[in-house]
């Protein structure tokens, strides 16, 4: 179901990336046809978009990191490997536990280590000191890498997804031979409300390509490399994440799976611990590789905003020796640090796709939009089957939003308010389609 629509978007992506070869990403894209203000409005939403989803990532990250580092009997305190939120949420769910007689062990094992960082943390004023201390070591390496240069980030992330893509074979191969068809009986326990509630959820692995459409400008030839990185990496990953879950599940129990550390879980679950700690070292590989290209895509989108006039001009600053966005890549070290670093992993996924699917739902509707009001201009990539497609694009993605919690809509509104209050403010008076109508 996620692939499906994010197909149909990825095709229109593609007509942007070849057509507007410019950084910003779906921003870009919005200013192009649907106007400043919702230009503005899809690029506050990317905002959130990218630095929560690289949250989300480094707590992921910080998981498997410290499930390789007990594979050398190494244990990071609870209190600093754990934030705060999941602390409050464990605690209260091993209270509850404790009240109707069941033991919490049967919660899992991070649910444990997060009730434990509660009780265990050192006080400041009565309150507990809880800190994801390797999801903030992470984000500070990435963007010391992304500060200086494109090239340097490439390389980094080349030689980081082959070890990514070689661990997963790893991983597939092992796993095929431990897996239980009984695993895979009830298939589908919650029935179409389930899966529509779980894909509007896992959404967040899919938006890679995303991130891809951001770097057009340093791209040697846009035109062409753009739609197929955009739709390559797609259906790459779709086939990778579709094998990886049917052996997954097929090994443990679905239900078991309600970790940051699924993969090296399972293997740990039958005593395989050895696999375990190579799964995890793997996974810290692959989830570093994620993190490089969101963490370089907030930052152009920042650029380009600046560079339009609707954020200050330091967001448009380049660095005079590595040619980077030196201050918004620092900016956005320091948000990112600080939600992986404090934040609820599932909460931080739900935020992501309700801005991404917003992007992608825009992103579509441009394409209708630029198809009427300018048929004949040069499209070096044309998405087929317009106007299906898109609104195809559009629909799915509207679904998938309906099926997201309703708290997560509540902190996305507050987010938009705070976005146009922003642009009337600023942006609106200091755009540069404003000051250069006064020009004229």
């Amino acid at each position: 179901m996620v692939a499906v629509a994010c197909g149909f978007a990825a095709l229109c992506y593609a007509e942007f990336a070849a057509m507007v070869p410019v950084s910003g990403s779906a921003y870009t894209y919005a200013y192009a046809t649907l106007g400043e203000l919702v230009a503005w409005l899809i690029g506050w939403d990317l905002i959130l978009e990218y630095a929560v989803s690289n949250a989300a990532v480094a707590i992921s990250w910080s998981g498997y990191f410290q499930e390789l580092l007990r594979g050398f009997q190494i244990t990071i305190p609870a209190w600093l490997g754990t934030d705060y939120r999941s602390a409050v949420q464990a605690a209260s769910a091993v209270a509850e536990a404790q009240a109707s007689g069941v033991d919490p062990a049967t919660l899992g094992a991070s649910v444990v280590r997060g009730a434990a960082a509660l009780s265990e943390a050192p006080r400041l004023l009565g309150l507990p000191l809880i800190f994801n201390l390797p999801a903030f070591g992470i984000v500070a390496v990435i963007t010391y890498i992304a500060l200086i240069g494109i090239r340097e980030t490439a390389r980094a992330n080349t030689t980081l997804a082959v070890g990514k893509l070689l661990i997963i074979a790893f991983f597939l191969v092992l796993g095929a031979w431990r897996v239980k068809p009984e695993n895979w009986t009830d298939f589908a326990p919650n029935g179409m409300a389930g899966i529509s509630a779980a894909a509007a959820i896992i959404f967040f692995a899919y938006i890679g390509f995303d991130a891809v459409s951001t770097a057009s400008e340093e791209a040697r030839n846009p035109q062409r490399d753009m739609p197929i990185g955009i739709l390559g990496s797609l259906v790459v990953c779709t086939v990778i994440y579709v094998a990886v879950a049917v052996v997954l599940t097929g090994m443990v129990p679905w239900n078991t799976l309600g970790n940051a550390e699924p993969l090296a879980f399972a293997f740990s679950s039958l005593g395989q611990h050895w696999v375990a700690g190579i799964i995890a070292f793997g996974a810290v590989l692959a989830t570093t590789s994620a993190l490089l290209p969101f963490q370089v895509g907030q930052t152009r989108i920042f650029f380009a905003m600046g560079r339009d006039g609707l954020l200050p001009p330091w967001a448009a600053k380049v660095h005079p020796r590595w040619r980077t966005p030196h201050v918004t890549t620092i900016l956005t070290g320091i948000m990112v640090a600080a939600f992986s670093s404090l934040a609820n992993i599932n909460e931080l996924v739900e935020l992501t796709n309700i801005g991404t699917l917003l992007a992608f739902m825009l992103v579509a509707a441009g394409i209708l939009i630029l198809r009427r009001k300018e048929p004949g201009r040069a499209r070096p990539f044309r998405a087929p089957l317009v106007p299906w497609v898109p609104l195809a694009a559009i629909a799915c993605c509207g679904y998938l939003m309906f099926k997201l919690p309703w708290i997560t809509w509540v902190w996305f509104s507050g987010w938009m308010a705070v976005g146009v209050i922003f642009y009337f403010a600023y942006g609106r008076h200091r755009s540069r389609l404003t000051v250069g109508g006064r020009g004229a």
